[in-house]
């Protein structure tokens, strides 16, 4: 993995960008651990990067990340960054993206370049089974109607994912 710092400006874009402090808390496997903060709010982080990516040369940025921010009581959210906007449907709506993990799969929605689980869906299980779990892969595709599938290695995740729950306990 780069040595880059993914650092997500849409989950936090209430705070400035200039007012962020980001630090490595570690690099876990495949896995980095990172903790953003202002003096009133923790945002912390894991990401990885594809092992594998369909398209990679023509995409940006593509990332999976599970975050937690203690302030807003949101732990575990699991987000897919494509590197591209994501096809809409005839009506206009977003497409669904595919994650899987081992036998289980889940349908997220799309936001542009971004996929989340859907209000009300546990996120939590997908954590679960990340850290059970050897090979985590995404499907989606792009506004240009270009299928794609990335695979990701969840080495590292279980104890990259421990890292952020030290750093971001819940209250």
């Amino acid at each position: 993995m780069a040595s880059v710092v993914i650092a997500p400006t849409i989950i936090l874009s209430d705070i400035p960008v200039d007012a962020q402090e980001i630090k490595e808390i570690g690099q876990f496997g495949d896995w980095k651990a990172y903790i953003r903060s202002d003096n009133n709010e923790r945002f912390c982080y894991i990401v990885s990067k594809p092992k594998e990516a369909s398209l990679r040369s023509r995409r940006g940025d593509i990332f999976l990340m599970v975050w937690h921010r203690p302030a807003k009581k949101e732990f575990d959210v699991v987000q897919v960054d494509a590197g591209y906007t994501y096809k809409k449907d005839k009506n206009g709506k977003q497409s669904n993206v595919k994650i899987q993990v081992g036998k289980n799969t889940w349908t997220l929605f799309t936001d542009k370049k971004n996929a989340w689980t859907y209000p009300g869906d546990d996120d939590t299980q997908i954590v679960k089974a990340m850290r059970k779990g050897m090979k985590l892969m995404v499907k989606g595709i792009s506004s240009r109607n270009n299928p794609t599938t990335d695979k990701y290695s969840l080495k590292g995740v279980t104890a990259a994912h421990r890292a952020i729950n030290k750093a971001c306990k819940r209250s």
